[in-house]
């Protein structure tokens, strides 16, 4: 579903402008602080409803005005055009496609499919466990609605009971923990299956393009398996019960999903801590690529690339491989300095634009 234009309005500091996008890949080239990464941000914001680079929407007001709008249009597999109209005022968000209102965000599921490459990336291979558990999720959530309300209700049940027992009232656990066994035994059973589908995908990406065999990725559950096996209700019920003075002292939950731990292993060991940067960053950007390879695989469509600076720190003969690893796409949007040899990786229909101080020329 190729992106076709975008329209802006009061969009941090773009023009107010509607800027052409109808290409197979697009380039936008300008040193830091030029708005490279806001029209980035723009197709993933007309994507998901949201940024990737703030959670406040009255960030991406343009400074000095109080609101701002989105209109982008996409092509349909049947070549129809269609379209998402976002708009920022008074402080509320409105988001309409082909002129009717949408009322949640996951609505937008595979309107235009993106897949984000950034910097920030490098937290799904070194970060928190959040993070990781972030990465599986976001895989999920592409093209799974069901995962997502899935997980939106685990997620208040767990608010519920951290309440409960910071509050000390302890009469509501016992349906608390069915509630979140229930919810969180599904989540366990979406993200084993997904890290098992993944590793097909991702060892053999990362030993093709460094020469290190048998990387994968582990997953270990805060509910502890039972001979490879997910735990029955009964048996998550009695963790938390077990759990629960612990619980009481912490005044917080101490077992569930939300304590899940993604680990990337070589031969049975923790393979990030020895690792240089070089490998980790390789990591991350594998990562995406891999989340592109299997959203096609589960989906049968292509996504939308975005990356995002992402090559900078990879050698000339590295950057090469990502290249040529990319996997098949609708579209590919890159961000490139001046200075980097964007010309090895363009082709003869690539629309480049060069960005300065928020304005865009074709070259």
């Amino acid at each position: 579903m190729p992106v076709l234009s975008i329209s802006f309005v009061n969009y941090r500091n773009l023009q107010n402008s509607t800027i052409d996008l109808l290409s197979k890949e697009v380039y936008f080239v300008g040193e830091n602080g030029q708005g490279k990464s806001n029209l980035l941000e723009s197709i993933y914001y007309s994507a998901y409803g949201s940024s990737f680079r703030t959670r406040s929407d009255s960030e991406i007001v343009k400074e000095g005005e109080k609101n701002f709008s989105l209109k982008t249009l996409y092509k349909e597999e049947n070549g129809s055009t269609d379209s998402i109209f976002i708009t920022y005022e008074n402080q509320k968000k409105k988001i309409d496609k082909n002129g009717k209102s949408i009322k949640d965000r996951k609505e937008l599921i595979n309107t235009m499919p993106c897949v984000l490459f950034s910097h920030d990336d490098l937290d799904f291979a070194t970060g928190e466990p959040e993070k990781k558990r972030f990465f599986i999720d976001q895989c999920l959530s592409m093209y799974d609605v069901l995962y997502i309300d899935l997980s939106r209700n685990y997620k208040k049940i767990l608010k519920s009971r951290n309440i409960s027992l910071k509050e000390k009232k302890y009469e509501m656990l016992d349906v608390y923990d069915m509630q979140l066994a229930q919810n969180g035994i599904e989540i366990q059973k979406k993200r084993k299956a997904t890290i098992f589908k993944f590793n097909q995908i991702f060892g053999k990406l990362y030993e093709e393009i460094t020469g290190i065999d048998g990387v994968s990725i582990k997953y270990v559950p805060s509910w502890k398996e039972n001979e490879g096996q997910i735990l029955s209700m009964n048996d998550v019920l009695s963790i938390l019960q077990e759990k629960r003075e612990m619980d009481r002292v912490l005044q917080t939950t101490m077992s569930g999903p939300h304590r899940d731990k993604i680990v990337f292993v070589r031969n049975g060991k923790n393979f990030v801590p020895n690792a240089s940067t070089g490998q980790r960053r390789l990591l991350a950007i594998l990562l995406r690529i891999a989340q592109s390879i299997y959203f096609t695989q589960v989906t049968e469509k292509k996504p939308v690339l975005l990356m995002d600076d992402v090559l900078l720190e990879l050698d000339p003969d590295k950057r090469q491989s990502v290249t040529t690893l990319l996997p098949v796409y609708d579209q590919l949007f890159c961000t490139f300095l001046p200075g980097e040899p964007y010309e090895r990786y363009q082709r003869s229909t690539t629309k480049i634009y060069n960005i300065d101080k928020g304005v865009w020329t074709n070259v």
